[in-house]
């Protein structure tokens, strides 16, 4: 018998902008994001294929909203898959920040 493997882990990269999920230690996603004073902007999200069906990009966006809000920090969901998920789960509506055309053109700067 194969060892269960263990419970997906989420971990914040700071240097790297970005959280990423880690499957039995290997990086399986990943959510980018910048920061605007008070604002985490995220704007890119993605799952390995190796990893897709399990769930893990709705856990990774989860537990990366629970460490803005812990943070005191507001999320502003440029990424479509940040969106998505806010519009189905809205306990994080209070610190949910619209994106607007200038978030938009900030982030272009931001990332060259």
């Amino acid at each position: 018998m194969s060892q269960p493997s263990a419970a997906p882990i989420v971990e914040r990269k700071d240097t790297r902008h970005r959280y990423e999920i880690l499957v039995d230690g290997k990086r399986a996603g990943l959510t980018a994001y910048r920061d605007r004073d008070a604002q985490r902007v995220f704007y890119h999200t993605e799952v390995d294929d190796a990893f897709a069906g399990q769930g893990l990009a709705s856990q990774l966006v989860k537990e990366a909203l629970t460490d803005v809000r812990n943070s005191g920090k507001r999320i502003v969901p440029v990424c479509p898959y940040v969106a998505k998920y806010l519009k189905k789960h809205d306990e994080f509506a209070d610190i949910t920040d619209p994106v607007t055309p200038d978030v938009v053109q900030w982030l272009e700067a931001e990332l060259g």
